[in-house]
């Protein structure tokens, strides 16, 4: 895809100082600007790199005044990080307006999708599957049987639709996700020999969630594992059965949360965290990375360590942690002495 300068500036409601007409096919940083392609400059350390950036197109902030002569066209915005943001999130509009059924795919005759689909190469849909309005399914995704899935949602390759997963409206499930499956239950007898506990619920994501590639969601064994709405998930996380996530909760990449652990709104989970089963965390939690949670947790809790504890605490006490061998080396001095 090439644009011109004009044409992006029209998109940013800019102003173009330079050639109009230049165009460019590639974004780039302005230290690595190639003839071509687009950059920006937003933070004043990089603004020596403008003089000698070879990009074709350069996004400044009205108020750049450069010091000295540069080749590169200038689009003036107000902002330009705000402004390189928006042709971002433009450009991936574009790069991912699909639409079609290639083929080879399998889609179940009982299935049922809605308008301006994408269904990519390999794709299967089982049987009594309903697909919204502008839905993508990106190559080799596989859909079970009597999932249901809203509006402008996007799933990229590779990625396990479980059955009975619902999935709500403007949801993004990135490349290797898995959702539905089994979660980890099983009972031992008296020989100590595991038997495996069916697992019959399901996994059910509200909108606006995003997903990232190579996480795991569990059904639940009874009722409902919950993703509530706005939830954001990092790569390569485990989220067992019956968990629930409330409203606007972020998490970091290789966190675990064993079952039916409930995490309230608007929480802040690090990467690396575990979170032991039956728990309860209220809302507004803030959990440093690699750390471990046995207990329940009040809202408003900022916590660290491994078994996690008040941040604060953990702070003052790192600070002893990191001298206990001069302290202990003192000690053993002063009781040499006092024999």
């Amino acid at each position: 895809m090439k644009f011109t300068a004009a044409q992006i500036a029209g998109i940013l409601e800019g102003e173009v100082e330079g050639d109009e007409q230049i165009e460019v096919s590639k974004l780039a940083k302005i230290e690595e600007g190639v003839p071509g392609s687009l950059t920006f400059l937003a933070n004043p350390k990089y603004t020596s790199f403008i003089y000698d950036t070879e990009a074709s197109v350069t996004i400044v902030s009205k108020d750049f005044e450069p010091e000295k002569p540069i080749n590169t066209t200038l689009i003036r915005v107000e902002d330009a990080y705000k402004a390189f943001s928006k042709l971002l999130e433009y450009y991936n509009m574009v790069k991912m307006n699909k639409t079609g059924i290639e083929q080879p795919v399998f889609i179940s005759e009982s299935a049922i999708y809605g308008a301006d689909p994408y269904i990519g190469a390999f794709a299967y849909i089982g049987d009594n599957v309903t697909i919204g309005d502008n839905v993508k399914l990106y190559p080799n995704v596989f859909i079970g049987d009597n999932v249901a899935i809203g509006d402008n949602v996007i799933v990229f390759a590779g990625a396990k639709i479980y059955s009975e997963t619902i999935i709500g409206n403007n949801c993004v499930i990135n490349g290797g996700v898995i959702l539905g499956a089994d979660g980890f239950g099983f009972t031992p007898n008296e020989e100590g020999i595991y038997s495996k506990v069916p697992q019959t619920g399901n996994v059910m994501l509200e909108d606006n969630v995003d997903i990232g590639a190579g996480t795991t969601i569990d059904r639940a064994t009874l009722g409902s594992t919950i993703i509530r709405k706005g939830v954001k998930l990092d790569n390569q996380i485990q989220i067992a059965h019956n968990v629930e996530i409330g409203e606007n909760t972020v998490i970091a990449a290789q966190t675990g949360i064993a079952g039916s652990t409930k995490i309230g709104k608007n929480c802040m989970i690090g990467g690396q965290v575990g979170i032991a089963g039956h728990l309860t965390i209220g809302d507004n939690v803030k959990i440093q990375a690699q750390s471990g949670i046995g207990r329940n947790l009040k809202d408003n809790a900022t916590l660290q360590g491994s078994p996690a504890f008040n941040y604060g605490d953990w702070n003052k006490s790192y600070v002893h942690f990191k001298n206990l061998p001069d302290i202990m080396k003192r000690f053993n001095t002063f009781e040499k002495n006092k024999q």
